[in-house]
């Protein structure tokens, strides 16, 4: 019978240690994994395991790799903290059937979780997610576990550099030359994360301010998302110390945040935005832009006027990777500051995507504000906001029952809505911008974004939303 405890979500399991997420229910998760694997890829299949800088993060990977070794799956163990896309590009370049994270990705500092990474170096798609929950319905006994040092003598784990090796990665795909050759300095804020020290190591401490940047399971007492609430410090520090730009990334240090010279936010939508000219006008690159529904409409305007198609997905990075992985992907991107490009791995990659930004700043001779003027001086004003609404579970319900059953709002701060979407939540599309009203799938909690010409536009049309819905 399955454990009611563990449920996989859009991007792996995630509980609360010592809560539901102990070293039983870590074991459970590892065994069905190991049975699907099994099922998958016959007699012999592999993984390599890693962890953040969470509490407990190399014991739960042990542990892990323990029962993977019971279960007649070779481990190879990342010896060391090491990011989510130095494990999803090592499942690949290692030849392994799977990847496994330890890490609770952007979660408070109470949750750990477990990611799986598919082979093809991106991560776990629905259908494999689907097949592991199903193996936890016919969970085998587990049995006697080998300890991790027989496990190795055994030859069963195998101990590698996974971390030195992604750096390597890093250093042939980035012109990390250019970018210290050209003297900038860059503020880089892992929070507390898998990421901390990276940047310095690829660049050298003369050009890299680090905050956060030390081992604190408790993370400061701050969930490690880099979003613009959570980084005054890192927006001070680029003004401070003169920096050209300043890097955010999460516990696992797959997504990314960013802030230009003057120490002003840049969002994801705009990163993306910047990834596309660059990549397309300045590498000479094509291929489909892949977004996701809650990201800005400039991408549309940009693959019209470059003769890009452009794909539109569900929310969550899983969907973008199927199709960077089955097509031509030149960018592919969400709003909550995951993306990979081309010549890249299918994942997300927060510190690649910083610095390929930091190299498109040296190479195009701009600074990232004046990169951001130009993307609105060629496709105009497209500036997004987003309100999480904390309602109760029955309001929840009647806003998604009521947008449901068509009735949803049919002018938004002053403008007729000419089309609905419902992908993922409910579009109002409108000819200044557009409304999205999407339900959180665990809390109660309704979000509510939007993209419109100018800053206030889009605040107006979020608050005339909610004032109709009545929540």
């Amino acid at each position: 019978m399955a454990n009611p405890a563990i449920k996989f979500g859009t991007d792996g399991w995630r509980a609360i240690i010592a809560d539901t997420y102990t070293f039983d229910n870590v074991a459970a998760v590892t065994k069905a994994t190991a049975q699907w694997l099994h099922k998958e890829y016959g007699d012999a299949p592999s993984v390599v395991i890693g962890h953040d800088t969470r509490f407990l993060g190399r014991r739960f990977s042990e542990h892990s790799a323990r029962v993977f070794a019971a279960s007649g799956v070779k481990v190879v163990f990342a010896d060391g903290v090491t990011t989510t896309p130095a494990i999803s590009w090592a499942a690949k370049e290692y030849g392994l059937s799977a990847g496994i994270v330890i890490t609770a990705s952007h979660n408070p500092p109470e949750y750990s979780g477990y990611k799986i990474k598919a082979n093809f170096g991106g991560p776990a798609t629905p259908e494999m997610i689907d097949a592991v929950e199903a193996e936890l319905d016919r969970l085998e006994p587990i049995g006697s576990l080998p300890t991790f040092e027989q496990a190795k003598l055994d030859g069963a784990v195998t101990l590698r550099d996974v971390h030195g090796e992604y750096l390597e990665l890093l250093r042939q795909r980035l012109d990390i030359d250019a970018i210290k050759e050209s003297g900038i300095k860059i503020a880089h804020d892992a929070m507390y994360g898998a990421g901390q020290g990276v940047i310095s190591d690829l660049l050298g401490t003369d050009h890299v301010i680090e905050l956060r940047s030390e081992l604190n399971p408790g993370f400061g007492g701050q969930a490690p998302e880099p979003i613009e609430r959570n980084l005054e410090g890192l927006s001070r520090a680029v003004i401070e110390e003169g920096c050209a730009v300043g890097i955010a990334n999460d516990g696992d240090a797959d997504r990314v945040g960013m802030y230009d010279e003057k120490g002003q936010f840049v969002s994801s939508h705009l990163m993306l935005a910047l990834l596309v000219k660059y990549l397309h006008k300045e590498r000479g690159l094509s291929g489909e832009i892949v977004k996701t529904f809650s990201t800005t409409h400039m991408l549309d305007r940009i693959g019209k006027e470059y003769g890009l198609a452009v794909r539109t997905t569900p929310i969550g990075f899983k969907y973008i990777a199927s199709q960077i992985v089955d097509g031509d992907v030149l960018v592919g991107g969400e709003e909550s500051g995951g993306m990979a490009v081309k010549g890249h791995i299918p994942e997300r990659d927060g510190i690649y995507i910083g610095l390929l930004i930091a190299e498109m700043v040296v190479k195009r001779g701009l600074s990232l504000s004046a990169l951001v003027d130009e993307l609105y001086a060629e496709f105009g004003g497209h500036f997004t906001h987003r309100v999480d609404v904390h309602t109760t579970e029955e309001k929840k319900r009647a806003v998604l029952d009521r947008l449901s059953s068509g009735n949803g709002p049919r002018e938004l701060a002053g403008h007729g809505v000419r089309e609905t979407l419902d992908m993922d939540g409910y579009k109002y599309v409108t000819d200044d911008g557009w409304l999205l009203v999407r339900p959180s799938g665990t809390e109660p909690v309704l979000r509510v974004y939007s993209e419109a010409g100018d800053t206030e536009s889009a605040e107006q049309i979020v608050e005339d939303a909610i004032g109709q819905l009545g929540v």
